[in-house]
């Protein structure tokens, strides 16, 4: 009698670790297909990467901007002249354009004052479908534009991912660089951008030992950002890289861990969806031999 009971008990609990372990990976499945989904509406959002229309490198002295195409800045729609950008000493001010600022224009959801300044990155203007900010990249600074009725954006077909597979969700060991070392990542426009690396991530995949170093986007950031570029990039993937975002290490960023490497979740960078996006190419030892059939595909096959 004891020793069914005692098997019995064990069958129930390999039962339960069982059931706990599909509902688990059932869980997994689920959040990564509504991460998937998500990522398809922010395409097309009103300052999606599909959305965006234009970049537009200022020179110094006066930038006219609008729909006519005498501007220095010719938009693709809105008011024929919505204003001035005066760029003077690393400064960027806002001025009218004869006679007014048409009332359409609003910086930051109130109508303009002449003159004002606009942080880059941080100020937004608005006028009917169009989103625009001012942008540095390096010693430059530039007009971002977005566009909710462009062509890319009324045009989408939806995106192509690889079926998920949690085996390409893959724990790897962390190892931290202390002193944190910087790099500087080549860009599709042909300039540098300089981060810094705490570590680098290593794990087993297909019998090879492989390392990527992540780097830091902002300081104080939550999460690791990878750049790589894998086998499949001859044939099924973006050809030129992906990204992964991941969770900090289990200890943190200055000590020896783990962290997860979800490759379902790789994803094209902005670069793949639009010909204004200033993306970073993968550092030479982010440049992988091996296969990673895991994440988004091509969007454009």
């Amino acid at each position: 009698m004891r020793t069914r009971f005692l098997l019995t008990a064990l069958s129930l609990l390999v039962l339960a670790t069982a059931l706990s372990g599909a509902d688990a990976g059932q869980n997994w499945k689920t959040e990564l297909l509504s991460w998937r989904a998500q990522r398809a509406k922010n395409l097309v959002a009103r300052e999606g990467w599909l959305s965006l229309v234009g970049l537009d490198w200022l020179k110094p002295g006066d930038n006219s901007f609008g729909s006519a195409r005498d501007n220095a800045i010719a938009l693709p729609a809105g008011p024929a002249k919505l204003g001035v950008l005066r760029l003077d000493h690393d400064v960027v001010r806002l001025l009218p354009p004869a006679p007014a600022y048409p009332k359409e224009l609003l910086v930051d959801g109130h109508p303009p004052n002449s003159g004002q300044v606009l942080s880059a990155g941080a100020t937004k203007m608005t006028a009917g479908t169009l989103s625009m900010v001012v942008i540095r990249r390096g010693d430059r600074l530039g007009l971002r534009t977005w566009d909710t009725h462009a062509p890319t954006v009324v045009g989408f077909h939806g995106l192509r991912w690889y079926d998920p597979d949690p085996a390409l969700r893959i724990e790897a060991r962390w190892i931290p660089y202390n002193p944190p070392k910087e790099v500087a990542l080549a860009t599709v426009i042909g300039t540098e951008e300089k981060f810094s690396v705490p570590g680098v991530a290593e794990f087993t995949l297909q019998g090879q030992t492989v390392r990527l170093e992540p780097v830091l986007e902002d300081a104080g950031d939550k999460e690791l950002f990878f750049v790589l570029r894998d086998a499949t990039s001859k044939t099924e993937t973006y050809p030129a890289s992906r990204f992964l975002y991941t969770e900090l290490p289990d200890n943190g960023l200055t000590r020896p861990g783990k962290l997860i490497l979800d490759f379902n979740r790789a994803e094209n960078p902005p670069c793949a969806y639009t010909g204004f996006a200033t993306c970073p190419l993968p550092a030479k030892g982010n440049i992988l031999t091996v296969a990673i059939p895991a994440g988004e595909k091509r969007y454009h096959d």
